[in-house]
């Protein structure tokens, strides 16, 4: 039986967690439910799965949820906190083994590293905490015997793919992208993108930012950042291959010219059930996947020219540990503001490279307080470019 807790249960990620957790339910027991401000959803959640510890993000979201549970729900819960310490009981609560982490943004870091101190798997689906702490997670996660598991699609492939293999056998990770709803626009056109453009995404379903990431493919950029910490590969051997039809999710080149490939469907229930039952494999109700109907699939080399976004994460990640702090934080001013419409989608990188130029020289971060004043500076800096980019019309 796979003991887990979830943070961000109510978000995409979090209702495909359950939806395994539903599936499995000889294999899976839900102990502890943490999110953000969907009150409905969660005491849906609740009544449902009937977890031990539950949080949620603000102390009205928590009574709201609390209105809206049974007496026998209700009856169930050991405790029910709000705010950063709900999410701390809940990744820390003595009878979890393994703690999703689904969550958006930087709040999940001290969580995170509390998790891994506790002695708690890591199925790892928030990009922040690598690309901001990469480093030092992992060296916590050394330290404690902890292991990092990889829900992102594109990552769980390559830990599929590199399954029982020694790292010396390694040259090359290949990530896929695919490309997002703009890889055959012309930079002309590009200039022209609305919000809504942007998050019509060909392939995959995801909240607001990561499907404007995918856009600007600044969230394969984000991948390749993470992948040097989840897998020890300096960035010069990583690399990016555009894949429109989203099959073959990731690849292992080995010394010898072999290429390990990873295909699935695209469905998000296959990486994280992947992380549930690791080092075990369970069935799925899911279809399998059927290569004759597609046909054909195409690759190709991603244009950084139209699309800086992804050079800008190779930038920053040979720049030192302060570059990506700010490349990530400049990134989410610069998403915000688009979805605002307070800035073109082309200003996007306009604004992150500005915020690495002014991170060039930091000091490298070596303790969270440190990440958190290097995040802070590349906000502010970030919010006074845009700033000037609108007063520039």
């Amino acid at each position: 039986m796979r003991r887990i807790a979830i943070l961000g249960s109510t978000g995409s990620i979090g209702c495909s967690a359950l939806s395994v957790a539903l599936a499995h339910p000889d294999l899976v027991d839900v102990v502890g439910l943490a999110a953000g401000a969907n009150a409905s959803r969660f005491a849906e959640q609740v009544e449902r799965h009937r977890p031990r510890v539950i949080a949620m993000a603000a102390d009205d979201a928590l009574a709201s949820v609390r209105s809206r549970l049974s007496a026998s729900s209700a009856g169930s819960l050991e405790r029910s906190l709000a705010g950063p310490a709900g999410l701390l009981a809940v990744a820390t609560h003595p009878d979890v083994d393994l703690v999703l982490c689904a969550t958006t943004g930087t709040t999940a870091l001290d969580t995170v590293f509390a998790a891994i101190e506790a002695g708690k798997t890591i199925a790892l689906a928030n990009k922040e905490v690598l690309v901001m702490a990469g480093g030092l997670v992992m060296e916590a996660a050394r330290r404690r015997g902890v292991s990092i598991l990889p829900v992102d699609s594109e990552h769980n492939a390559i830990h599929q793919c590199l399954h029982g293999r020694s790292a010396d056998e390694v040259k090359r990770l290949i990530l896929t992208a695919s490309g997002g709803p703009f890889r055959d626009w012309t930079l002309e056109r590009l200039r022209d993108v609305t919000p809504a453009d942007a998050l019509d995404h060909p392939t995959w379903r995801m909240g607001r930012k990561i499907t404007v990431d995918s856009a600007t493919l600044m969230n394969k950029g984000l991948e390749v950042i993470e992948a040097r910490w989840l897998f020890g590969v300096p960035a010069d051997r990583i690399d990016v291959v555009v894949h429109p039809q989203s099959v073959v999710h990731s690849l292992v080149e080995l010394r010898d010219g072999s290429q390990i490939a990873q295909l699935g469907v695209t469905d998000m229930r296959l990486p994280i059930q992947y992380a549930f039952s690791y080092p075990d494999r369970w069935d799925t109700g899911l279809p399998p996947l059927d290569l004759a109907a597609y046909g054909r699939l195409e690759f190709g080399r991603p244009d950084t020219e139209r699309f800086p976004c992804l050079a800008l994460a190779y930038r920053a990640l040979g720049g030192g540990p302060a570059l990506p702090v700010a490349l990530n934080a400049a990134n989410e001013v610069a998403v915000e503001a688009f979805l605002d419409e307070a800035v073109p989608f082309t200003a996007i990188p306009v604004v992150i490279a500005a915020a690495l130029d002014d991170a060039e020289g930091l000091d490298s971060p070596t303790t969270l307080d440190e990440v958190r004043r290097v995040d802070a500076r590349a906000r502010a800096f970030s919010r006074t470019r845009v700033g000037e980019l609108q007063s520039q019309g």
